[in-house]
């Protein structure tokens, strides 16, 4: 199978469920708005997920997935059956003791979190977010596990399950906000009950994946076998460096939620919105092209193929400017559009569209960047040299920081996206700086004619958003809410067609981008 089509396969699940991920935040933002309450549950619902990204998504899958591909490429299945054993067990210990303690700290993970809502004004928002971190919390040791499941598949080329899965998330929110709520005295908490309820789905798909390819964790061998086994130890050692640089990923995005909890009620819920639209693009290209490629480049690295190992960069790099640089454009020129179909009904005003807008707009503006650096940052992963993305992080995240000093008082909940959006440009750029300064990724021949090809595409896409813009009226036309869909749809139609024959015009094709998998 090819990587394109691998990528393609990914997307195609992923769009799948960010469409239903849309549908419930659609659902959220109508029974619930954006208030107080709405803001406690985006709070509680961020600290697992800050801590799934952490343990499960970020760290742990960086430093197991390239040795997982080491030992399999070996062809030991004895030495490979061990070591998932060892490190499902090692990771299943560690997640029940990160539990136990953030149950039992939550006012004080709520108050790291969000200090805005320990105001005496706000007593009774705080204990609702405390509330519901308890009940989510044990979702982490869930996302963790499903974390390992994914890594495993995706070395062994089975991307579909992984990619479906966050569907079944989605789903249960959906029937806990539908069927739930209107029973509870306290109708937010059902979003809680929601988030347990999928992540104990996603983990019993996965695990039934792995049990079909016949390597089901086995927990016989005991804690002791398990910490003592060495390349349980080769991965906790590169897990710390890698949890560093996590950390400080998530050490920004704790600190921008802190920050707007301080900003008008309803900001959270603003930026969480504009965030769940910026998923579209990074979940669809980036995180797709992400997974396929670490996979391969490991591969690569432990075969000693140098020219491959660059080629692949070089392929992933074209296919994020390729459909990259117009996802941007289109989020930027049609965010009005976006927001207002998606969300402006029931309890989410024309008020709450305007200000989704502005933090989607100062999105766009690093969305590129979001976008490299799934393909940059596994170029370092795949030669388990994971220190150098972390110190980049490092650097950014004060650099992040210092742009909310200069833009958060001048542009509230909007300014801090728009630092997340520089912060992840300048990380990009640093990683493909070190990349090439290092020989890791030399461009190959073409470039100059790429871009060429692609500049005239994005000026006749932005004229048919230009002409959106000017001619539509996207709050007004919500008083016709099936005309509004269908206008939307018109135009994300229109532009993928001006852009697409553009490019097929000046000589793009499908094969071009066409590579075999390792």
């Amino acid at each position: 199978m090819s990587l394109l089509r691998s990528a393609a396969t990914i997307s195609g699940l992923t769009l799948f469920s960010r469409v239903t991920g849309m549908v419930r935040d659609v659902l959220i933002a109508s029974v619930f708005g954006a208030g107080p309450l709405t803001d406690a549950f985006w709070v509680a619902f961020r600290i697992p997920n800050l801590l799934r990204r952490l343990f499960a998504e970020g760290a742990f899958s960086q430093a197991f997935v390239p040795i997982l591909g080491e030992v399999r490429q070996r062809g030991d299945h004895a030495a490979l059956r061990h070591l998932l054993d060892r490190v499902a067990l090692m990771l299943f210990a560690a997640l029940c003791g990160v539990t136990l303690l953030g149950i039992l700290g939550a006012s004080w993970v709520v108050t790291a979190m969000a200090t805005g809502m320990r105001e005496a004004s706000r007593s009774h928002e705080f204990q609702e977010a405390v509330w519901m971190t308890r009940l989510m919390f044990p979702y982490i040791i869930c996302m963790s596990m499903v974390a390992f499941a994914s890594g495993v598949l995706n070395t062994f080329s089975r991307f579909a399950i992984p990619a479906i899965t966050p569907v079944l998330l989605n789903l249960s929110m959906i029937g806990a906000s539908l069927w739930l709520a209107p029973h509870l005295s306290q109708p937010i908490h059902a979003l809680a009950a929601g988030v347990m309820i999928g992540g104990v789905l996603q983990l019993a798909m996965q695990w039934a994946a792995l049990a079909r390819l016949g390597l089901l964790p086995r927990w016989n061998d005991g804690l002791r076998a398990a910490w003592r086994d060495p390349t349980v130890h080769r991965i906790l050692r590169q897990m710390l460096p890698a949890t560093l640089g996590v950390s400080v990923a998530q050490l920004s995005l704790l600190i921008n939620t802190n920050i707007a909890t301080w900003l008008t009620p309803g900001s959270v819920t603003w930026l969480s919105f504009a965030d769940r639209l910026m998923e579209f693009p990074t979940a669809l290209l980036g995180v797709a092209l992400g997974t396929v490629l670490l996979p391969s480049l490991s591969a690569a690295h432990a075969r000693q193929d140098q020219a491959r190992y660059n080629a692949l960069l070089d392929w992933g790099l074209r296919l994020v400017l390729l459909l990259g640089l117009p996802a941007a454009l289109g989020m930027a020129m049609l965010s009005d559009g976006l927001v207002a179909t998606l969300f402006n009904y029931g309890a989410f005003a024309a008020h709450d569209v305007a200000q989704t807008r502005l933090a989607v707009m100062a999105y766009a503006v690093g969305l590129l960047g979001l976008l490299a650096i799934k393909i940059l940052a596994p170029g370092f992963y795949a030669k388990q040299d994971i220190r150098t993305p972390v110190k980049i992080a490092i650097a950014v995240l004060a650099f992040t920081q210092l742009m909310n000093v200069v833009l958060v008082p001048w542009l509230a909940h909007a300014g801090l996206a728009l630092s997340i959006g520089l912060g992840a440009s300048a990380n990009a750029l640093s990683l493909v700086i070190l990349l090439r300064r290092r020989g890791l990724y030399v461009p190959l021949p073409g470039w100059s004619r790429f871009m060429l090809r692609i500049v005239p595409s994005l000026v006749t896409l932005g004229l048919v958003l230009m002409w959106a813009q000017r001619h539509l009226d996207w709050i007004a036309l919500g008083h016709h809410p099936a005309q509004r869909v269908g206008w939307l749809m018109v135009v994300l139609l229109a532009s993928g067609l001006a852009y697409f024959s553009t490019l097929f015009l000046f000589g793009f094709r499908p094969r071009d981008f066409t590579r075999r998998q390792s």
